[in-house]
């Protein structure tokens, strides 16, 4: 559970504001607003001291000196939007997605702690975290329990010391999410522990079990699960619910599935909405142009679904969930003032977001942005060595097929391997994942990529290895090259030029900028990979998930080649 917000000195002056010994800061009166207890709008006024609602009536205070009253007559009032299930590294970082994210209502965040684990110590890590919480935007966090893929020194980033370190920070609410889930069904007692000390602590178990059977949900239910946010059919939401699940329906840039299970939903007259939650589930840049919760929320208002609940499951069902609905969810005395403003219940983009009692959209215009923070405890991506000849040794009978945008398969290699460059218009390409310090290297072929990508480089990637892919040696080296100039980015070459590039500075995987420039790079470097024949739609889960174990069946690790069903290393990595 969160932990208390206000001091001492604090609660005595909202009390005064009721006593009328103090103004409060602002007063929203003649308010239509979701009242998301009764299931209902009500009128009334809203007075906040700060960050904080300390009166939602009929009445207007008595003291006003200072006070900034906004007239909200014929408008309608939500609470702020929460993301349940936020990644917040798929190129933009925690703070950037959340400055975006809150211009479309957004005030929320429960994001994933990977990124931290797998690359700072905990106390830096912590020191971020601390940043943020001085935002006007409330950010909380998971622990994760494994890495989701295969690297050397999971037992070292993963210990129990530091596990149980993330458990005991009152802005951690879940722990998990449960991809490497299998470990436990095998017999780990740690992340079994790890579990159980979750649930000691008052914190929500998110699992992670896509396309599971009735008895494996029934397993980790068992163990400890208390949520899912898999789903992908009617039949699947339904199981879980059975089963006593907190449902999360998600509407991500590789899985948009909302509309259709909401279609099923409806259609089977699931009376379910009070137990169901939204996510947008880390979607990658491009995909927010037109919104984040806000999207979920219209994509349920058209669906069918009462305004009332479409807003609760993006709001009061999550605060609820996580036990948090003192602080979010409610436009209620003792919440947070986080509020959107809106032209009528049937557009959830509002007019006006106010953030712990801070405008930072009014008039449909942004009035303010969240403050930057200090990301200098991620040092650039600073590669001393070159590669040469010999890191292109092409020799191994298996390679990597591309079904979808991140799922893979084995396949059998059937080429000549001592041309520097293959034909263009083949689906099959040159595949590295290089060690970021240069000790060590795996290679493969990788078919479905592409049909006319001659060098590409990506320091992007679920561990922050250097990913190399291309038919063309010199253009591959070039890429590589291109990306320890810029010190982290994403790198498309051709014939001896750079077609276009992504600059990641921040860890060599974090753009340090604005999202909305951040989609443009996106948007250009799509449309350049799509001309040369890469024909799935998110490159950026691509990179992301070539290395991730929790999917099935063959993935490329630091440790190598990795049969994902057999689990184990089908051809190892080379030492350079």
């Amino acid at each position: 559970m969160p932990e208390s917000t206000w001091k001492i000195h604090e609660l005595r002056q909202q009390v005064a504001v009721i006593d009328g010994k103090q103004a409060p800061s602002i007063v929203l009166k003649n308010t239509r607003y979701l009242h998301s207890v009764l299931k209902k709008w009500v009128n009334g006024n809203i007075w906040i001291l700060n960050d904080r609602i300390v009166y939602v009536g009929n009445e207007i205070p008595t003291k006003l000196t200072n006070t900034e009253v906004v007239d909200l007559q014929g408008k309608v009032v939500v609470p702020g939007y929460i993301e349940p299930h936020v990644h917040p590294f798929q190129l933009y970082h925690p703070q950037s997605f959340a400055d975006f994210a809150s211009q479309s209502g957004t005030t929320t965040f429960i994001a994933d702690n990977i990124s931290y684990v797998l690359s700072l110590p905990n106390q830096k890590a912590f020191s971020i975290l601390d940043q943020l919480k001085k935002s006007p935007f409330s950010f909380y966090w998971w622990a994760r329990f494994d890495s989701q893929t295969e690297i050397e020194n999971e037992d070292e980033l993963f210990t129990n010391k530091s596990v149980l370190e993330w458990l005991e920070r009152n802005d951690v609410i879940v722990g998990g999410e449960l991809t490497g889930w299998p470990r436990i069904a095998r017999g780990d007692d740690m992340m079994l522990y790890w579990i159980q000390a979750s649930k000691i602590k008052g914190k929500k178990v998110e699992g992670h079990f896509p396309g599971a059977s009735e008895k494996t949900l029934a397993r980790m239910k068992l163990f400890g699960a208390d949520g899912d946010h898999e789903a992908m059919t009617i039949e699947e939401v339904e199981n879980r619910i059975l089963h006593g699940y907190a449902v999360t329906l998600r509407h991500s840039s590789i899985r948009p599935d909302l509309p259709i299970l909401l279609e099923g939903i409806l259609e089977k007259k699931l009376n379910i909405f009070d137990h169901l939650m939204m996510t947008t589930d880390g979607s990658t840049p491009s995909f927010y142009q037109d919104g984040v919760m806000d999207k979920c929320i219209q994509i349920a208002i058209d669906a069918g679904v009462s305004p009332i609940d479409a807003y609760n499951m993006a709001t009061y069902n999550i605060a609820r969930y996580y036990n948090m609905n003192h602080l979010h969810g409610l436009i209620a005395t003792g919440r947070f003032a986080s509020l959107n403003i809106l032209k009528d219940e049937f557009s959830p983009n509002p007019e006006a977001v106010l953030s712990k009692g801070v405008w930072l959209k009014r008039d449909n215009q942004k009035v303010n942005s969240l403050p930057k923070i200090d990301w200098g405890h991620f040092k650039p991506l600073n590669l001393s060595f070159k590669l040469s000849d010999d890191d292109f040794q092409f020799s191994m009978p298996i390679g990597i097929e591309m079904i979808n945008d991140v799922i893979t398969k084995p396949y059998s290699i059937n080429l000549q391997f001592n041309k520097r460059e293959l034909p263009v218009g083949l689906d099959q390409s040159y595949l590295l994942l290089i060690d970021r310090n240069g000790k060590w290297r795996v290679n493969t072929m990788i078919k479905g990529f592409d049909t006319h990508v001659k060098g590409f480089a990506s320091s992007y990637s679920n561990t922050g290895e250097i990913i190399v892919i291309g038919k063309n040696i010199e253009d591959m080296m070039l890429a590589f090259e291109e990306l320890k100039k810029l010190k982290g980015g994403i790198v498309l070459t051709e014939n001896g030029e750079v077609v276009t590039s992504i600059p990641l500075p921040i860890n060599g995987t974090l753009f340090d900028g604005d999202v909305e420039e951040l989609i443009e790079y996106e948007l250009t470097l799509k449309s350049e990979l799509k001309k040369r024949g890469y024909k799935h739609s998110d490159l950026i889960y691509t990179l992301l998930f070539l290395q991730s174990t929790h999917l099935p069946y063959i993935r490329i690790t630091p440790r190598g080649i990795y049969d994902v069903m057999q689990k184990k290393v089908m051809l190892p990595a080379v030492m350079r």
